[in-house]
């Protein structure tokens, strides 16, 4: 019989590297680069979603002892990631030309037959992407945290870093939003 180790979760791999195990923390980078570079890419950072990605990771590493488990170290980093993503938006001074690629998989955009739902499903995200990039930054945040990186209320809190009611209330907004650009979006290319 093959014993195998399962894998070690982010809390046992956070108090080895906080003992100084540059291991774990290589296994934390390898498990959360995706959805931090996704973060970047979706919260604006376009080209500059490596940087951004790559300075979080050396920013939550040099904090790491201020990290205190009150929620995960996923939603504890991508707070960061957002942080340095607005960062980077505060010196380019471009906070009204946001760019935002919806990283989608694009095998998994439509269950239609061959060209024309792959052309409808392009449509489609085109149309989701203009109508997201019209949204204010606030709102466009919490709709990336919680609908595209499908972080729970409790992880957008601690990503975005704003109040419960905040999250509640801006998803609400946001989402109305959000429609009236889509149902705006709809009527004007038929």
């Amino acid at each position: 019989m093959i014993r195998t180790e399962a894998p070690l979760d982010d809390d046992t791999l956070v108090t080895r590297a906080r003992a100084g195990d540059l291991e774990a923390y290589d296994l934390l980078v390898a498990r959360h680069t995706a959805s931090a570079y996704r973060t970047a890419v979706l919260l604006g950072a376009g080209s500059d979603s490596e940087d951004v990605t790559q300075e979080a990771f050396v920013k939550a590493y040099r904090k790491l002892s201020r990290y205190r488990g009150e929620s995960s170290f996923r939603s504890w980093l991508l707070a960061i990631v957002a942080n340095e993503t607005r960062n980077l938006h505060r010196s380019r001074g471009r906070r009204d030309g946001l760019v935002l690629r919806a990283a989608a998989d694009p095998t998994s955009a439509i269950a239609e037959d061959g060209a024309v739902g792959a052309v409808l499903a392009g449509e489609r995200r085109e149309a989701l992407v203009r109508a997201l990039r019209r949204l204010p930054v606030r709102d466009r945040e919490v709709i990336v945290c919680r609908f595209f990186l499908d972080l729970s209320e409790e992880e957008t809190v601690a990503a975005l870093g704003w109040p419960r009611g905040t999250v509640k209330s801006r998803t609400s907004r946001a989402l109305a939003k959000l429609r009236g650009l889509l149902d705006r979006e709809e009527v004007r290319h038929g």
